[in-house]
């Protein structure tokens, strides 16, 4: 199989998070490239399926203030979706 050099341009801080991420997985950028274009030619599109089970930043402060809700017994709690629906309507 013959190969050849791919050069493409890119954002550093976009090419140092996506390589940390790859390292995290065990590959390297060149692997992780060649993985994505194999995988486009199979599934005949765009594949987006390789990831880690990490929230974003907006999600983790959301999963962490549900947490400081649910240990504060003073926080309003609801036994329905009707009753927190009217007390997000207020």
């Amino acid at each position: 199989m013959a190969t050849t050099n791919l050069n493409i341009r890119t954002d550093k801080a976009i090419k140092d998070q996506a390589e940390a991420i790859f390292n995290e997985l065990g590959l390297n950028m060149t692997t992780a490239i060649n993985m994505f274009l194999r995988t486009t030619i199979r599934e005949n599109g765009i594949p987006f399926d390789l990831k880690l089970d990490t929230p974003n930043e907006i999600t983790a402060s959301a999963i962490e203030e549900g947490r400081r809700l649910m240990a504060n017994s003073s926080a309003p709690r609801y036994s329905s979706m009707d009753e927190l629906k009217a007390a997000l309507e207020v």
